[in-house]
């Protein structure tokens, strides 16, 4: 349909999905997009927006084709979007947040899978660790786990 050239300026438009569909509609979009030539830079669907995907593009008229062909894709919104909008979606957010010391978490994979504890420590740096003490343990011996391998169950400040 067109080729791609670096002088067109492009807009990201925001399509209008069936809610815990977008992942599914983005590679869809992905699939239809390289098939049919179509002038697509990228395709996002953050976790955290449910029903919508962002889709970079010089021309609306490429959206249009793409909510034609691929189910689940409702409709385009009427103002597109630019970077510094949707830039906060694209930078990598820290696993344990929500998790302050002190809080009552309950461990959900692992060896203490199941058991609730204590945060006594919040890690700092790119591991992402959490120390905690285990409630029903005998002796009270702190054990360092992921923060993603933990569910808050209820928030406390020491």
């Amino acid at each position: 349909m067109s080729e791609y050239e670096e002088n067109d300026e492009t807009k990201i438009f925001i399509v209008k999905t069936t809610v815990n569909q977008e992942k599914s509609v983005a590679k869809s979009m992905a699939m239809v997009a390289k098939k049919e030539h179509l002038d697509v830079r990228a395709i996002l669907a953050p976790e955290e927006l449910k029903g919508y995907v962002f889709v970079e593009t010089p021309r609306s008229a490429v959206i249009d084709s793409l909510i034609q062909a691929v189910p689940h894709a409702k409709s385009m919104l009427k103002s597109h979007s630019s970077i510094a909008e949707i830039e906060h979606f694209l930078k990598p957010k820290p696993i344990s947040t929500g998790i302050t010391e002190g809080s009552i978490i309950e461990i959900t994979s692992g060896p203490f899978k199941g058991e609730k504890a204590k945060v006594k420590r919040i890690g700092t740096g790119q591991h992402d660790e959490i120390t905690v003490e285990l409630f029903d343990a005998v002796v009270p011996i702190p054990i360092t786990i992921r923060g993603d391998t933990v569910r808050v169950l209820k928030k406390e400040e020491e």
